[in-house]
């Protein structure tokens, strides 16, 4: 069996279309014709190329609102096929079926479909079956097929096509399998997530956009970092980001997100050495290193105002390999950037994962991220929320003894006991001293992220999630109501 195989048909079927032109152009130039469904179809034969119908192979239309379209073995069957056994060559030519050799398919954007906060049943239309069917045969069979599985994997198709036309090696197709692996495994694990929401039934994590490090901890070590970097820093100056630097802008950022008011702080070993609040980033920096000015020395530096000049010329007087801000005054870059090697970094307004794990003995450690309500000020949402439904805010005991509220509001054995309508409690695990006190009520809706929690025995109407995302939601729905 020749490692190099000729592509003579190709299955297109895509959701995104941009950059697909060319590539669509060379397989015509190539001789190559196209199998094709819907849109694509439409696409292909607007480039001014014939495109035979799926539905014309397989004698079925799509049907069942196009959830059912490639799934025949009129189109498996030519993807599977084994061209060096004679048993599956003599099968395919009884029941005329065509061989495929490539195969260019992408996904439905099921991912961005759930961030978007589009409803179950549009959610559940965006997982993809016979797209990742088509992907999964495909790349079984790489042996004589070739797949290409996402828009991202347009651009080394073309240059491949560019090179050597519509040839392929053995080499070349193994490694578009793996792409394609990475896809579907990508999706599933995305998949699952979205219905296993808070229960943490299993772990599953997929990070693309791989990094690859000088080195790990220490330089024997190797070293990757899996996520999009980009979309947290604009890193502006200085050398590659290290393993190291990675864990000190982690702490970093964890840290200084604690604070609203104007803030610089210094990290050393992923530990805080100096930290100061004051009114300017100045005063914030000089107070900062008088915390710690020798452990401060090839330390990370982190703040959440705007670096001007007269805080830069300051900054600039010690070492340190990292520094972080929202932005930076030009005259201020100019003093910064002096060190060839001094790595600046402006921080986006990128949101955070609400997990947390890490590798623990022979398994993974997880925990929620802490989004606890810590601040009277973010009781804010919860009072307009009684305002648009004419009600009053209460608490449990401990916003009152930490001065929150009025012991006045206090609902429970040691507080009152209220018989409303309606009330709506926000991360209340569900005691009983807590629920005393509002289990009369006519309706009692929950919110709260842990599916176990006790105050679900009792509402009426539970809500699984974390609140900072359900109540604004619930807010804007009321508002549009109005």
């Amino acid at each position: 069996m020749s490692e190099t195989k000729r592509i003579k048909t190709a299955l297109v079927s895509v959701y995104h279309k941009e950059g697909l032109d060319e590539i669509i152009t060379k397989l015509h130039e190539e001789g190559v014709e196209f199998l094709s469904t819907g849109g694509t179809r439409q696409f292909i034969e607007s480039l001014g190329y014939p495109c035979k119908a799926v539905e014309d192979l397989t004698t079925y239309p799509s049907i069942l609102g196009g959830r059912v379209k490639t799934l025949h073995p009129k189109v498996f069957g030519g993807i599977l096929c084994r061209r060096g056994l004679e048993q599956d060559m003599q099968q395919i030519e009884k029941y005329e079926i065509p061989e495929i050799d490539l195969v260019i398919v992408d996904l439905y954007p099921f991912e961005a479909t759930v961030a978007s906060g589009a409803d179950e049943p549009t959610i559940i239309e965006k997982i993809d079956i016979g797209g990742i069917s088509l992907i999964r045969a495909a790349a079984k069979n790489y042996n004589d097929v070739v797949i290409i599985a996402s828009q991202a994997q347009y651009q080394p198709f073309r240059d491949m096509l560019m090179e050597h036309g519509a040839t392929t090696s053995l080499e070349e197709r193994r490694w578009f399998a793996k792409e394609a692996f990475s896809v579907s495994s990508h999706y599933d694990s995305a998949i699952f997530n979205y219905f296993d929401g808070e229960e943490g039934s299993a772990f599953r994590c997929s990070a693309n956009n791989q990094k690859t490090l000088r080195y790990g901890e220490n330089p024997h070590q190797k070293g990757h970092f899996y996520g999009n970097l980009e979309a947290m820093f604009d890193q502006i100056h200085g050398k590659e980001i290290s393993y190291n630097n990675l864990l000190d802008i982690n702490a970093a950022v964890d840290l200084i997100d604690e604070f609203e008011e104007t803030t610089f702080a210094v990290l050393k070993h992923n530990n805080a050495c100096g930290l100061a609040s004051r009114p300017t980033v100045l005063e914030a920096w000089n107070d900062a290193l008088a915390g710690d000015p020798v452990s401060a020395f090839g330390g990370v530096l982190i703040t959440n105002g705007v670096i001007d000049k007269d805080a830069a010329e300051e900054i600039n007087k010690i070492f340190f390999e990292v520094i972080i801000a929202p932005d930076y005054d030009v005259d201020a870059l100019e003093i910064l950037g002096q060190k060839k090697n001094r790595i600046i970094l402006v921080r986006k307004p990128a949101a955070l994962p609400k997990k947390q794990f890490r590798s623990l003995l022979n398994g993974v450690l997880v925990q929620d991220r802490d989004l606890n309500i810590e601040k009277p000020e973010d009781l804010k949402m919860l009072e307009k929320l009684a305002d648009l439904l004419g009600g009053q805010l209460a608490c449990t005991r401990p916003m009152v003894e930490a001065g929150w509220l009025d012991a006045k509001c206090q609902i429970g054995l040691s507080g009152r006991t209220v018989r409303p309508k309606l009330i709506i409690t926000c991360g209340v695990s569900g005691a009983v001293q807590f629920t005393a006190g509002m289990n009369h009520a006519e309706t009692i809706v929950a919110i709260n992220k842990d599916p176990k929690a006790p105050i679900f025995k009792t509402a009426h109407y539970c809500l699984t999630g974390d609140l900072y995302e359900i109540l604004p939601r619930l807010i804007e729905k009321i508002e549009m109501g109005r």
